[in-house]
């Protein structure tokens, strides 16, 4: 006579309340970073816009000791990198690259003389209206 005996197989694997419990919590994760990640991309692009808006300043400082005086407000950025007609004293570019866009693909807005001092110089933020707040908020140098 033989000996039997009695195997009891096991499934490897998880259940589906395993796997729902696991799709919860992810869901709870991303619900939680989701937004402060996009808030902080919100930041990044309004601390970009200044540190732009701080280095076209500077140029156009530069621009100033050169010539006498900034670019008039038709003559705007594009005179910090082509010699603007009867400008002898120019002795640019003052920019390594092209005049950049705002972060959000907007020109930024250059007046001079400014309503707030010498020049002006601002962007809209992300919503392209003036005033706001967050990302929306303007970005200028006064």
């Amino acid at each position: 006579m033989g000996i039997v005996i009695n195997h009891k197989v096991k499934n490897s694997g998880f259940t589906l309340l395993e796997l729902l419990v696991v799709l919860v919590i992810l869901g709870l994760l991303v619900g939680y970073v989701a937004p402060k990640y996009f808030a902080q991309l919100g930041k990044s692009e309004v601390k970009t816009a200044r540190a732009q808006i701080n280095s076209l300043e500077k140029a156009l400082d530069q621009y100033r000791l050169d010539v006498g005086h900034y670019p008039t407000t038709d003559q705007g950025l594009a005179a910090l990198n082509t010699r603007p007609a009867n400008e002898p004293r120019w002795a640019g570019p003052y920019l390594s690259k092209a005049v950049p866009n705002d972060p959000w693909g907007r020109p930024y807005i250059y007046k001079c003389p400014g309503e707030h001092g010498e020049l002006d110089l601002s962007s809209l933020g992300k919503d392209g209206q003036a005033g706001g707040e967050d990302d929306n908020i303007d970005i200028v140098n006064w």
